[in-house]
């Protein structure tokens, strides 16, 4: 099996590398920092020698970067069965009074990378027997928040656009998950003065979308949210 995985070094996204590695995955990552991606290589590599994993520095809110690492990706593996655009950006205020460009900033990261990723790579799933795209989504998604800005708005379009993919891929043997998971340790949180159980931890994500992957041919889990046990912050 092959899998696509953006912001790949950091949080759920490495969470994610390292499971899918470990069921034997081969990977195609992606990131800004090439250090931390070759890195992530290494490591991935000894923990499971037999799968190949190709890495390729990426900006996922710049089309060319996406068109680029679509491009390296499918010349590597030829075909595709799982892909997770999981790459993103939070940039906290209100709409009102965030720096011009947030909001574009946001919607190219969050929304348009998986728009063009996933158009570059959905012809090459057809062939695949397991066929899955997941798109990570947020709580953000369905409940605006104080200060969750332009962060909200290209959250509930990521979500928006994950229900279309689902009813045009449907016919086509093709799995759309959305994944709405609440706070989750990341660097984002770095320095937080909270207890570590009061979020999540990365690999639990993880977990949940390897569960929903896991699934018989005929079934899809068409959303999760998950949060943490004593709810949002």
């Amino acid at each position: 099996m092959n899998t696509i995985i953006t912001g790949a070094t950091k949080g759920i996204g490495k969470a994610l590398a390292l499971k899918f590695a470990e069921a034997g995955h081969s990977l195609a990552l992606c990131a800004r920092n090439e250090k931390d991606l070759k890195d992530l290589k290494t490591e991935l590599e000894t923990l499971n020698p037999s799968i190949t994993v190709m890495i390729q520095t990426t900006d996922i809110s710049i089309k060319a970067d996406i068109a680029t690492f679509a491009k390296a990706a499918i010349s590597a593996f030829g075909h595709i069965d799982i892909l997770i655009n999981n790459g993103g950006v939070f940039l906290p205020g209100a709409t009102t009074e965030e720096a011009d460009g947030t909001l574009e900033k946001m919607m190219d990261t969050n929304l348009y990378s998986a728009y063009h990723l996933t158009r570059a790579i959905v012809p090459y799933m057809a062939s695949s027997s397991k066929a899955h795209i997941f798109n990570m989504c947020s709580i953000a998604s369905t409940t605006a928040y104080p200060n969750g800005g332009s962060y909200s708005i290209s959250k509930f379009a990521l979500l928006g656009y994950t229900k279309v993919l689902r009813q045009e891929l449907k016919d086509k043997g093709i799995k759309v998950t959305a994944i709405l998971p609440g706070a989750t340790w990341s660097d984002s949180w770095a320095g937080v003065d909270l207890p570590y159980d009061r979020l999540m931890e990365a690999k639990d994500i993880a977990e949940s979308v390897w569960a929903a992957y896991s699934l018989g041919k005929s079934a899809v889990v068409e959303e999760i949210v998950i949060r943490p046990q004593l709810g949002d912050l």
